[in-house]
């Protein structure tokens, strides 16, 4: 039971991947986002390993915009200790706005480099 927005999504989603594949070199940042959370991994597509990931699972007393900069500083911390310095940016058919944005910008922050 999917809606159109959904679907819309998903072809959105497929059409981003055939060109975004994550490397060893440089893994997949690739951003879930739900109704209340947002969830981030990084991911070597070559391996389908998923080798750092976080969420806001737990913060749920702040705002959804901070809890997104909060999960991309987190996960940028977590990848700087991975030895993970770049990646590529997968927005996962979502807009480049809001709460991805502010995910991304946490990450950038964090030291990450996309």
């Amino acid at each position: 039971m999917t809606t159109k927005k959904v679907e819309r999504r998903i072809k959105i989603k497929f059409r981003i991947r055939k060109s975004v594949n994550g490397t060893a070199e440089r893994p997949r940042l690739s951003v879930f986002r739900s109704n209340k959370q947002i969830y981030a991994q990084i991911i070597n597509d070559l391996t389908g390993n998923t080798l750092v990931s976080a969420s806001s699972l737990g913060m749920e007393t702040m705002p959804k915009k901070e809890q997104a900069a909060k999960v991309g500083e987190l996960v940028a911390k977590k990848a700087l200790e991975a030895g993970i310095t770049q990646v590529v940016f997968d927005r996962n058919g979502y807009l480049y706005h809001g709460r991805v944005q502010e995910l991304a910008d946490g990450a950038r922050k964090g030291g990450l480099k996309f």
